[in-house]
């Protein structure tokens, strides 16, 4: 079962790591078997999806963005029975929907803790919407901002915060609201069977340009949060580095990237090669 961590003890485990000039990285993890190699191979914090359950069932992430199914119980029972359990040391955090109007999101805060969660993402979050969909939605009150207070309540039980961000005006909220970590999100993650193609994703330019933005917000309100990036264009370890010197961001977040995509790949070149084995017989 993992180890319980209070929120400074994962702001100085990650604070540490960044003045030492090391890259804070952050790994989805939709089954238990990610979430132990994931842990095995060093990762900062170990983030439950919701999307990660369908990502791991052979399905696109944005599922999770979709009503297939209750976001927060499909976490809850992730977290409770299926990724908790393995992990050794590693803080482990829930993606909450925010913005569910099906429940009291203070007393699913406390479960969360209670649970053993150490920490909590705004996902899914209505940002992933524009358009007359998105203003409708905020007009009526599922809105970003609702987000934004889910994670501001998540402190009162000493949860550690980390919060998606699309644009300039949704860091300035997570800025002002004083969340531990924001994430510069650029999108579906391209790649693998059921990424989106690059001409449906932004650019590499495009993407540092959006990075930039979004933390300049950030800090123009005074905030010193981590500020972290995920999504879009950054599949390989070569795109984030690349990202990271032109942006300063402290970190990534992965998700399929970090296991969809690797176990696609590792499964399928494995099958292969068994499956071009030749029957040889010892004529001995």
């Amino acid at each position: 079962m993992a180890a319980r961590f209070s929120r400074d003890e994962i702001l100085s485990r990650l604070k540490k790591k960044i003045d030492n000039g090391e890259a804070i990285i952050a790994a989805g993890a939709g089954t238990g078997i990610s979430a132990k190699c994931e842990e095995r191979g060093g990762v900062d914090l170990i983030v439950v999806y919701n999307s990660g359950y369908f990502r791991m069932s052979g399905l696109p992430s944005v599922v999770g963005m979709l009503p297939y199914g209750d976001a927060n119980g499909i976490v809850m029972h992730m977290g409770e029975r299926l990724i908790l359990p393995v992990v050794k040391d590693t803080p482990v955090i829930a993606g909450v929907n925010g913005t569910d109007p099906t429940r009291n999101i203070k007393l699913f805060l406390k479960k969360i803790k209670d649970t053993g969660f150490a920490g909590v993402i705004n996902f899914p979050t209505v940002a992933v919407f524009d358009g007359n969909f998105r203003r409708k939605i905020e007009f009526l009150g599922l809105s970003y901002a609702r987000e934004i207070e889910m994670l501001k309540d998540a402190k009162e039980y000493d949860l550690f915060t980390m919060a998606y961000v699309f644009t300039p005006e949704e860091a300035t909220l997570a800025g002002n609201a004083g969340i531990d970590v924001v994430i510069a999100h650029m999108g579906t993650t391209i790649g693998g069977s059921v990424g989106v193609t690059e001409n449906l994703s932004v650019t590499m330019d495009t993407a540092v340009s959006r990075i930039k933005t979004i933390f300049h917000a950030v800090r123009d309100t005074g905030s010193e949060a981590i500020l972290m990036i995920h999504g879009g264009p950054l599949l390989t370890v070569n795109d984030v580095a690349l990202v990271f010197k032109k942006t300063g961001a402290s970190g990534f977040v992965g998700a399929s990237s970090m296991e969809r995509v690797p176990v696609e790949d590792a499964i399928e070149r494995t099958v292969r090669n068994f499956c071009n084995l030749k029957i040889e017989t010892d004529p001995a």
